[in-house]
């Protein structure tokens, strides 16, 4: 549940081919500079291949490691030689988008929508360019879009204008149609990047479960999208408030220091419910905040991820 103002993104600009074709390619530009600028190595060191291949074996040469020799090989050419191995360094990538009303919110001159696809397009190129392929899955409490993992700046294209142009057809979030699905679709060990405000009403546990069985198969790294406001109340008198995916409506005083208190301890609890989340299934979220450069976070998750992989 998240209280708030829905917003339209989908009327904030025309949508004729040509201003679709514009604000793809502008989003494309920006994201190329952050990408080239920040992340490429990053990447590269972050996320490795799907493991070490046997390439050639060549003779020894001074300084090799020795136990690279080739005992089979030596023997029979009576003259040592070594293996030479190569990283398999393509990863299949797979972009989670949250397409819920909920994500309409936002108060720092950007709703989590627009976050999300900021995020989704620099990772999307950051994955491109280190030849990796990239896919997406769209989705509410069913799937509005799947788009199978390519390679290819004209892939990425596409599903940035889904991203801003898709009419999804949900309104609420369910993560359990969701990893059906991907249970069913998705077979390849995979990089996953789910971008979502992990707001989850989950009393038995159920997506819990749901969650570890598909953290066993995959690589997965929660993008928890936030803005301010859902923490912090401001004093602005008397406001009307209405739940984005069930259209329920409040009405809050929030010159109130009780209202405003026990609205941040709300928010507080949520989110330690939801880091406790991620704590029991071993996954450590990147947290992504409206309104701010996305650029440091990620290279500081990156680079973590670089430090603990070796």
């Amino acid at each position: 549940m998240m209280w708030g103002r829905r917003g339209d993104p989908n009327t904030s600009e025309a949508t004729t081919p040509n201003d679709i074709l514009k604000r793809v390619r502008r989003i494309q530009l920006q994201t190329s500079h952050r990408v080239d600028e920040l992340l490429v190595g990053g990447w590269h060191s972050a996320f490795k291949g799907r493991g070490i291949e046997f390439e050639e074996v060549r003779p020894y040469q001074i300084g090799d490691d020795v136990r690279a020799i080739d005992w089979n090989v030596t023997a029979r050419a009576d003259s040592p030689f070594v293996k030479l191995f190569r990283e398999e360094r393509e990863l299949a990538v797979m972009l989670l988008v949250d397409a819920s009303r909920s994500i309409d919110f936002g108060t720092q001159h950007q709703t989590k929508r627009e976050l999300a696809i900021d995020a989704s397009a620099t990772i999307a190129m950051s994955a491109i360019k280190n030849n990796d392929k990239v896919g997406m899955t769209l989705f509410t409490d069913r799937i509005e879009k799947h788009i199978p993992p390519r390679q290819g700046a004209r892939h990425v294209l596409r599903f940035i204008r889904e991203l801003l142009y898709q009419q999804p057809e949900g309104t609420r979030t369910d993560p359990l149609a969701l990893l059906e699905h991907l249970g069913r679709t998705v077979h390849r060990r995979s990089v996953v990047f789910w971008l979502g405000d992990f707001v989850m009403n989950d009393p038995e546990r159920k997506i819990e479960k749901a969650m570890r069985v598909f953290g066993r198969r995959h690589d997965v790294i929660p993008v928890v999208l936030t803005d301010e406001r859902e923490s912090v109340m401001p004093s602005v008198g008397l406001v009307r408030l209405r739940d984005s995916e069930s259209g329920r409506q409040i009405s809050i005083d929030t010159s109130s220091v009780r209202v405003r208190r026990r609205y941040a301890e709300l928010a507080a609890i949520r989110n330690q419910q939801r880091d406790a989340l991620f704590a029991r299934l071993k996954w450590r979220p990147l947290v992504l905040k409206t309104g701010e450069d996305i650029a440091e976070p990620l290279r500081r998750y990156f680079h973590f991820r670089e430090l603990h992989s070796r």
